[in-house]
């Protein structure tokens, strides 16, 4: 379990430097897009592949970014029903959601894209659009996502199996925990600077 514990402990290190880098993008694809915009409006030009460039980069945030959400678990929960339930009982549901949708579903459109790619790099696939940009790097990024969340699977998938028998902590509970603490220091913080600013 310990070998299982330091594998999943590698993967989690790689989604969460992968997914704090990933501002950094979201920060290019803004100030691309205010660029276009105050280009496009005063000198009344423009061009595709600024606009592709900033789905390019949207796309990658978004399927790069899958396996830091689940990690961070920030992925979609039905918390209403699960907050009533064992911590247990959670990572037993949280077990069968990997094992039965999870790593099925990402292996499968895995296997299905990765031929897409290869074709696109292999052809040199161009947008259709005048001046558009090449196709391979978004096709590049489904396998790409959707391997990185599958790892991400199999390391969660790790410890909710060495929760289940005694050899770790909840992580279920300990992320909503730090989720509450930070949430209440900001509110703390804000509510300070508000005391501040009345006297």
């Amino acid at each position: 379990m310990n070998a299982m514990l330091k594998l999943s402990r590698l993967v989690d290190g790689l989604n969460d430097r992968l997914g704090r880098g990933l501002k950094w993008l979201i920060l290019a694809a803004v100030m691309i897009s205010a660029g276009n915009a105050i280009v496009r409006k005063t000198l009344d030009m423009s061009s595709n592949a600024l606009l592709e460039i900033q789905w390019y980069l949207f796309a990658a945030v978004f399927m790069l970014g899958s396996g830091f959400a689940f990690l961070r678990n920030a992925h979609v929960r039905i918390d209403f029903i699960s907050n009533h339930l064992s911590a247990r009982t959670r990572n037993l549901i949280d077990i069968v959601g990997i094992v039965v949708f999870l790593l099925p579903l990402s292996y499968m459109i895995i296997t299905l894209s990765w031929p897409l790619f290869v074709n696109a790099w292999n052809s040199g696939e161009m947008s259709q659009n005048a001046g558009g940009l090449i196709r391979w790097p978004m096709y590049g990024l489904i396998p790409l996502g959707f391997a990185l969340l599958a790892l991400q699977g199999l390391s969660e998938l790790i410890k909710r199996a060495a929760f289940i028998a005694g050899a770790g902590p909840d992580v279920i509970s300990h992320i909503e925990t730090e989720a509450k603490d930070e949430i209440g220091h900001e509110i703390e913080e804000h509510a300070a600077h508000v005391q501040e600013e009345v006297r």
